[in-house]
């Protein structure tokens, strides 16, 4: 694995997707259009409550189907068996499509969290480029679990499948629906193995504290550690084409 050829993966990638208006469609617009939504059907002390929290939920979400689609079409197209019988690694290549998503999760958590925060009113008490942050590393972990699960795939229509597996339990048990603490015993401690947990606790601690203390920099560490962890995983589980 070298820089060169990591970030020569990051460019063809970029390059791919500047040709592709609907992959850049379900990146940028859809996450707004959701926003736009719940806004609009929600009343204002619940739009407070729940916004911030998807504003790290949806990242992960979209993040994770591109990934894992655009993956696993490399490979049933011969794409990555051709790359890598060329000078190329697999970490060159899951560390390249992470630069370039994780470029694309930087420009959706702005356009997301701008809308969000000046024209559907979002206020939150601590810091509104934290709230950007999380969102960014979100988008990083979603990417990182589509990568990862796209090596157990064998069509598109696999990879969607493992949408629900991989998020369904985490949106369950991440304390948006219930506070963690109040779930049973086995579940919390699932909860508690699930980046969307941290995600979300790291979001509510800029929703309610003017000072962040260190629960909320434990939180972020944790979910970039596990994003860098997956990442590792799909380098290591990558295959060249379907079985």
């Amino acid at each position: 694995m070298t820089a060169r050829r990591t970030w020569a993966t990051a460019r063809r990638v970029l390059a791919q997707l500047r040709n592709d208006p609907r992959t850049i469609a379900l990146i940028l617009v859809l996450p707004t259009a959701l926003m736009t939504l719940l806004a609009w059907i929600l009343p204002d002390s619940e739009w407070q409550k729940y916004a911030p929290p998807l504003l790290g939920i949806f990242p992960m979400l979209v993040m994770f189907l591109v990934t894992s689609v655009a993956t696993l079409r490399e490979r049933t197209s011969g794409t990555l068996e051709r790359l890598l019988s060329m000078p190329m690694g697999k970490g060159d290549f899951v560390f390249g499509y992470a630069i370039a998503f994780g470029v694309l999760a930087i420009v959706q958590a702005l356009v997301v969290a701008g809308v969000c925060f000046t024209l559907l009113d979002l206020t939150v008490r601590g810091s509104a480029p934290l709230v950007v942050l999380i969102a960014v590393v979100d988008g990083l972990v979603g990417t990182a679990l589509g990568l990862f699960v796209s090596a157990f795939a064998q069509t598109e229509f696999q990879a969607v499948q493992f949408m629900p597996v991989a998020l369904l339990p985490q949106f369950l048990l991440c304390g948006l629906i219930l506070p963690t603490e109040e779930l049973p015993t086995v579940l919390g401690w699932i909860s508690w193995l699930l980046p969307l947990t941290y995600a979300v606790n790291a979001m509510q601690h800029v929703v309610v504290d003017t000072q962040l203390d260190t629960r909320f920099w434990v939180d972020a560490g944790v979910i970039t550690g596990m994003a860098v962890a997956l990442l590792a995983l799909g380098a290591v589980t990558l295959r060249r084409q379907t079985r």
